[in-house]
């Protein structure tokens, strides 16, 4: 499902929880691990080759990222898929993420491939949202000092290392 907007922008106040920066309160690394999994798997289905995970990932809010080689897509560049440990947030970003506004992404994505990505994310019950608002400064309710940049964002706050 994506979530755009007013709804975009509830859903992340209403994850922010400044005692719990990295994984929600709860958070279930194994099965995050395995809904991770069946997305890779997914997505490997859906663009007929295997798609480079990377799920080395330490002290970030965001739990796994998947590459979708450009070869393998109607856009011709590689396509990014970062899951957040939050709410089961998932963003889709043209090769490096920040690199692009949503005009620019928008014009530049092939929507087969989004459709195809979107309806993977879908069967996997993942939330995707908008890159280009993430990038807005973050004025949550974590203490200002804690993240590690000088001016955080909402990116960094559920898709980044910090």
């Amino acid at each position: 499902m994506r979530i755009d907007g007013g709804e975009l922008w509830a859903l992340l106040r209403r994850l922010d929880d400044p005692a719990h920066l990295e994984t929600p309160q709860g958070f279930d690394w194994e099965a995050a691990r395995r809904q991770f999994d069946d997305l890779v798997s997914g997505l490997n289905t859906a663009f007929g080759t295997d798609c480079g995970a990377d799920r080395s990932v330490q002290d970030a809010t965001f739990h796994a990222q998947v590459i979708v080689p450009g070869d393998a897509t109607a856009t011709g560049r590689d396509l990014l898929v970062r899951v957040s440990n939050f709410g089961n947030l998932a963003v889709l970003a043209l090769v490096n993420p920040g690199a692009y506004d949503q005009e620019e992404f928008d014009a530049l994505v092939h929507q087969n491939d989004v459709a195809r990505i979107s309806k993977s994310l879908d069967e996997g019950n993942y939330n995707l949202v908008p890159e280009a608002p993430l990038w807005r400064p973050y004025d949550g309710r974590v203490p200002a000092g804690v993240f590690l940049p000088n001016k955080p964002s909402w990116w960094t706050r559920y898709f980044d290392y910090l």
